[in-house]
């Protein structure tokens, strides 16, 4: 199993309460009411869809979404991801 573009927005949009439209791209999740619940949250569904080498560490670290799609597809193509 795979996670689209798509549905990582709209995981994201829904541990945020927000709408996926809602989500600026280049601004830190965090200054968007992300926080360490919520992306452990994102990570453990992740996990279940199948991006077994997501982690938290990745994620925390640059904080962007467009960032996280960037990490996302390359770990689903089955690149490293430098953190």
């Amino acid at each position: 199993m795979s996670l689209n573009t798509e549905q990582l927005i709209a995981d994201v949009a829904d541990v945020l309460y927000l709408e996926p439209a809602e989500i600026d791209y280049e601004l830190s999740l965090r200054d968007q009411g992300m926080d360490s619940v919520r992306l452990m949250d994102l990570v453990e569904r992740w996990r279940t869809a199948g991006v077994d080498r997501i982690d938290f560490i990745t994620l925390a670290e640059d904080s962007r979404l467009g960032h996280w799609i960037e990490v996302m597809e390359k770990l689903q193509a089955g690149d490293e991801v430098a953190s």
